[in-house]
């Protein structure tokens, strides 16, 4: 036999390792969608939009609760804090979602993402889980400063302590509900481009062009029409099952006797995106 064809052992052996399966898969992508979000583990400047957002809206809760512990008065509840906020999220979910499914699209990483065991509902079940974590954080941790501001300057016993503590937890589940909303949306929205330009300005576009709609059906003549104007968009929507749930969050929007109908309509609205989305990446999965 020729020098040429001999063949040289470099070390290669198999794998004799542990396998973890589909639950360490789903979170490994859990935790990196997370971390991703805030900019965790890259450079500085992936740093700097998540972590300016962060900033706002937590001076703003310290400020909400400075004004309270001196004043006594409420400026805003926990309610429409979340509401205040929103249109720092809108900005956060356009530029997050692109991070988390549009960078794998245009990288082309997904044929090893669904090589076994990982299937297409494990990967978008993990990035759904850590963008509505990420969205949900941006706006609990700062409404717990609020409730601790409260709890500890302007309660006099533990009654009223949970007192508040039951005002918090509706807060806490209206930050969730907002989080599904904004998280279907923008994953789906980005789901469709590996750019994450287009993704985040059609993200952007969805919440600016809808709102609109809105006030032109506020004030039209019937009255049914102005109590359903806020379905037109997610903001309002969102806002409406707010209204309905907690009458006394005093949300700014007229929902009549319609809270169902905005109930009904914001839960379909994200089984409908996270259902699309499956189905975008079950197509992708069988590529």
């Amino acid at each position: 036999m020729s020098e040429s064809s001999v063949i040289h052992d470099i070390g290669y052996q198999r794998y004799t390792g542990p396998r973890l399966g589909r639950g360490a898969v789903f979170g490994a992508i859990y935790v990196h969608g997370l971390r991703a979000a805030y900019g965790l583990g890259r450079s500085a400047k992936a740093k700097i939009f998540p972590w300016l957002v962060v900033g706002i809206v937590t001076l703003v809760a310290v400020i909400l609760a400075a004004v309270r512990s001196q004043t006594g008065v409420v400026p805003l509840n926990y309610i429409q804090f979340a509401d205040a906020m929103s249109w720092l999220i809108i900005f956060f979910v356009a530029i997050v979602a692109p991070e988390l499914v549009s960078r794998d699209l245009r990288a082309g990483v997904l044929p090893l993402y669904f090589s076994r065991p990982l299937r297409a509902a494990d990967y978008i079940g993990a990035k759904v889980a850590a963008m509505v974590t990420a969205v949900w954080a941006l706006l609990a941790v700062p409404q717990l400063i609020m409730f601790l501001g409260a709890a500890f300057t302007t309660k006099k016993g533990m009654s009223d302590v949970w007192n508040e503590l039951g005002d918090l937890l509706p807060g806490w589940g209206y930050s969730l509900l907002w989080a599904l909303v904004f998280t279907g949306i923008g994953l789906l929205i980005a789901s469709l481009t590996g750019k994450r330009a287009f993704a985040a300005g059609g993200i952007v576009a969805v919440f600016l062009m809808t709102t609109p709609v809105v006030g032109v059906l506020s004030i039209l003549p019937s009255t049914d029409a102005q109590e359903m104007a806020g379905l037109a968009s997610p903001m309002t929507l969102v806002s409406g099952v707010g209204q309905w749930l907690v009458p006394t969050a005093n949300t700014g929007l007229n929902i009549g006797s319609f809270g169902p109908v905005y109930a009904i309509e914001a839960l379909t609205l994200v089984a409908t995106c996270l259902l699309l989305l499956l189905a975008r990446y079950r197509r992708v999965a069988a590529l």
